[in-house]
């Protein structure tokens, strides 16, 4: 039993991983889910509660950051407060298009948004490039919380 807890808590952190980047996978709560097994495995010798808490505090986080950091990258742009909201929700529009919505929502979404406001083709797109640039920047960031995650477990892991 405790080999087939490994097996899958080992599959779970690497699907996990994949689904840090890719839109139809639950990737932090993955790599949680993986993490709890494998401390789970073990008795929660090694792995107690308390890293747990912190793995699974830094996995809720990450989905915050894909919507905080696309806003936050119009915004230092110079973007209308309508198009920070048109990027936050043209990157929730975009996860029902996969990949290429994620890649495209947050620019059409800021675009829009900033057009509402400005009717300025040059304004909107900046808006757009900037929306893109903070979601590239959040994914960048998602991926040191999960790689972040994975330290905090090994390093209880060898502290006890």
């Amino acid at each position: 039993m405790t080999i087939l807890m490994w097996i899958l808590a080992v599959l779970f952190v690497v699907v996990g991983f994949a689904g840090v980047v890719l839109p139809a996978l639950p990737g932090a709560m993955l790599i949680y889910a993986g993490l709890f097994l494998a401390a789970w495995a073990d008795g929660f010798v090694r792995v107690g509660p308390i890293p747990l808490a912190a793995i699974g505090l830094i996995g809720l986080s990450s989905y915050g950051i894909d919507f905080v950091a696309t806003a936050l990258g119009t915004r230092k742009m110079g973007a209308s407060p309508r198009a920070m909201v048109g990027a936050g929700v043209g990157t929730l529009a975009g996860l029902f298009f996969g990949l290429p919505g994620l890649v495209i929502g947050p620019f059409v979404g800021a675009a829009v948004g900033e057009l509402s406001v400005r009717q300025d083709l040059v304004a909107a797109g900046r808006a757009g490039v900037a929306a893109w640039i903070g979601f590239a920047l959040g994914t960048v960031a998602k991926v040191g919380a999960a790689f972040l995650m994975v330290a905090i477990f090994v390093g209880a892991w060898f502290l006890f």
